[in-house]
């Protein structure tokens, strides 16, 4: 306490000069001693002075259209970090919402921060510096106070109107707005948490205000895959060959609105709902591209969707994305064991035997149609994918039906 009125004796230049000498994180510490000192702090990083030095001028070659934008910096990363301590101590006594207006009138004039006003085309890679920022600004808050933290974000950087222009709007012809709500939405809102609860706590308020189908669409401009020219892949769930990683990103986001335990905002039925939708996003995909997602998503949800599609009679849908599911098996190199339990778990949940054996007929005959329609194509073409695609369909089949023997065999 008595180094505390020692500072407060001091000339206000003198403790100026103090200031500028120390760290960002040196000063942060130092605003606990007492509230004079973090009051006088606070009136110190509010000069125009030190937000030039502290603040903007990490961000400022950034603010060029001509520069390329840079790479996320460890020590930049590591300053705005300290930024976020410095304010979360000395605004320790402020309610929450003179909290947050006090470090808006600092943040609001950083371009990086603001996403119309940033000259990044693809997402500003400052915005990570924002996101570590704020997880350290507010751990340890209490879920009020975070959602209070979000709707003043949304204010703040008038997302949802933002929001609202991509997912009523084609797909794709807001493409830069498109890229900058992913990458604020995920640098800012969703990567920094370590905790797949506090991810799943800010997923869950980006997306919660929104109608079933725009969640989809919004899920999907998060985490859908990118094409080489750094676009959103709208089409290319519409073909045949979308590579497995591409969809790793959105399957793991599936998963995480599935992990929801206490089911109090995302139950069974509304995660199937959202995937029903995003499988016709922006038109109804490849059966192949439905497949390879629902593998990802795990067996829990897999399992789900068939089961759905079987209790409301759907028995060609079923047929033909088991067949797909039996062929990504073999393309993607996973266990074909696998679709064989798959298989058998979808069958019991037809109660009668004739169901059962009329079950077991479509997915027969399934694989059939779905063999001539590729033999058709491979005739009808000189393309090399379609000849392998073939060549895995064969394969899958032989090694699909082999496994079911093999298993018969062993009970026998």
């Amino acid at each position: 306490m008595a180094s505390g009125c020692f500072f407060e004796r001091l000339p206000a230049e003198v403790f100026d000069m103090v200031l500028d000498r120390l760290s960002v994180l040196e000063i942060s510490v130092f605003s606990m001693v007492s509230k004079a000192i973090s009051r006088y702090i606070v009136n110190h990083i509010s000069t125009q002075t030190w937000r030039n030095r502290m603040i903007l001028q990490k961000l400022r070659h950034c603010s060029s259209p001509s520069s390329p934008p840079p790479k996320e910096d460890p020590a930049t990363l590591g300053h705005y970090k300290a930024l976020g301590l410095l304010f979360k101590r000395c605004t320790l006594l402020l309610p929450t919402k003179d909290r947050l207006k006090f470090i808006y009138s600092k943040f609001s004039q950083v371009p990086c921060f603001m996403m119309e006003q940033c000259t990044a085309s693809t997402g500003c890679p400052f915005f990570s510096s924002y996101g570590v920022f704020l997880q350290t600004l507010i751990a340890g808050w209490d879920e009020l106070e975070c959602h209070r933290v979000f709707n003043f974000l949304c204010d703040f950087t008038n997302l949802p109107r933002k929001i609202e222009l991509v997912v009523t709007g084609k797909p794709g012809a807001c493409q830069r707005l498109e890229l900058q709500i992913r990458a604020f939405c995920r640098q800012v809102l969703l990567e920094p948490w370590s905790s797949r609860r506090d991810t799943l706590f800010w997923l869950t308020r980006i997306l919660q205000s929104w109608p079933m189908v725009s969640q989809a669409r919004l899920l999907f401009i998060l985490y859908g895959p990118r094409l080489p020219d750094g676009s959103l892949g709208w089409q290319e769930q519409l073909g045949a060959g979308v590579a497995q990683c591409s969809l790793w990103d959105l399957a793991k986001a599936v998963i995480l609105l599935h992990s929801d335990l206490e089911a109090r905002d995302w139950t069974t039925d509304t995660v199937l709902a959202i995937l029903e939708e995003l499988t016709v996003l922006p038109q109804a995909w490849h059966v192949e591209s439905v497949a390879r997602l629902l593998i990802l998503c795990g067996n829990s949800l897999c399992y789900s969707i068939l089961a759905s599609k079987a209790l409301n009679g759907r028995l060609f849908e079923i047929s033909r994305l088991l067949v797909y599911l039996i062929l990504v098996c073999e393309k993607d190199g996973y266990c074909m064991n696998w679709s064989v339990r798959m298989v058998q778990q979808v069958c019991q949940v037809f109660l009668s035997p004739s169901d059962r054996w009329s079950f077991i007929q479509s997915v027969e005959n399934m694989f059939s149609e779905v063999t001539m329609e590729m033999y058709e194509v491979v005739v009808a073409g000189n393309r090399h994918e379609d000849m392998e695609t073939f060549q895995s369909l064969l394969n899958a089949s032989a090694h699909f039906h082999t496994e079911i023997v093999y298993m018969f065999l062993k009970k026998a």
